[in-house]
């Protein structure tokens, strides 16, 4: 199987930055996308970002120009750089991965998630 742990959350004021990082390990033969998800309080949980295995990128609206996906294959890992950030941006974010796996002689595609980490912003 795969696992996918995060890093980097915490809690930063109105306007700073945040680095999250999310290593994938395990049975992986291949990634395809990987992507960060975030869920406020009471509220669905939502893309902010996906790079794709050529390295391109699709962010949510309200963080275009702020926050930068990228990712470094030959480690696993993907990264999400937050900033210039607000309030609204309070969440937990999850890492997501669509991996190809090879376990016990066959191939499987799944997507995992990571643990999620906290990011709070305050005004």
């Amino acid at each position: 199987q795969v696992q996918l742990v995060e890093s980097g959350g915490g809690l930063v004021q109105a306007g700073g930055s945040l680095r999250l990082s999310c290593a994938a390990s395990g049975s992986i033969f291949s990634i395809n996308a990987m992507g960060w998800y975030r869920q406020a309080p009471g509220k669905q949980r939502e893309l902010v970002a996906s790079i794709t295995d050529g390295g391109s990128t699709n962010y949510a609206d309200s963080v275009k120009g702020r926050f930068t996906g990228s990712r470094d294959n030959a480690k696993n890992t993907v990264y999400l750089q937050m900033h210039s950030l607000k309030p609204e941006d309070t969440a937990v974010y999850y890492c997501n991965v669509n991996t190809l796996i090879y376990s016990g002689g066959s191939y499987s595609l799944d997507d995992y998630w990571g643990q999620g980490t906290q990011v709070t912003v305050s005004s």
